[in-house]
């Protein structure tokens, strides 16, 4: 009986799993709590069930892509990374370092494009921007308790910067290695993307 309550509920979270997913790729939920709970009710599931953890999501996000948007998604995906570079390039002295789902693959076309920087002060980042004539807001500012920051710089393709310390970089959890590409490796995906596609262009 245990068993089988176990296969039950394990099945249930790839439902909601799989749910959450559609939702977030088709309707831009930024929210994956919500997104979770609204899967449980179109599911008619109740509030006590257990949820997919958020690697279930990305995981389903990634099948969700693969399966109904293959195309889509790869052409959007390198226009996500591709409005990543020349930031990161112009801000290279921070050690950029692109996460998220465009990162790791699995973003929708609503997904931030997410630039970690390293700086020990925010406003020191702010300052470059405000002397490059770089439009930009304040979306979180330093705290008591962490000197995070995160800044969404304005334009067609808006990219969001996350500003960390030194410190904070080195102690990070390190679940997400493969959702993380610096200036080199970005520079090295792109280049291996436009050689592909011009190879079958021929």
């Amino acid at each position: 009986m245990a068993r089988t309550d176990a296969l039950h509920a394990q099945r249930n979270r790839v439902r909601i799993a799989q749910t959450a997913a559609r939702l977030i790729a088709e309707h831009g939920l930024t929210d994956w709590s919500a997104a979770k709970r609204k899967a449980c009710r179109e599911l008619g599931l109740g509030e006590r069930e257990a949820l997919p953890g958020n690697d279930e999501i990305e995981q389903a996000l990634r099948e969700y892509n693969s399966l109904y948007r293959r195309d889509e998604h790869t052409a959007s995906l390198r226009v996500q990374r591709q409005a990543a570079l020349p930031w990161m390039e112009r801000l290279s002295m921070w050690n950029p370092v692109l996460v998220g789902g465009v990162a790791a693959g699995w973003a929708t076309p609503h997904s931030d494009v997410r630039v970690e920087i390293e700086a020990e002060d925010p406003k020191a980042v702010e300052l470059a921007l405000i002397n490059a004539g770089v439009e930009y807001g304040a979306l979180s500012g330093r705290n008591s308790s962490s000197s995070q920051a995160e800044l969404q710089i304005q334009g067609n393709a808006p990219v969001r910067l996350i500003v960390i310390t030194p410190t904070q970089r080195r102690n990070r959890s390190r679940r997400d290695e493969d959702a993380r590409l610096t200036l080199a490796e970005l520079r090295v995906l792109l280049l291996g993307e436009m050689s592909a596609g011009t190879a079958a262009s021929d």
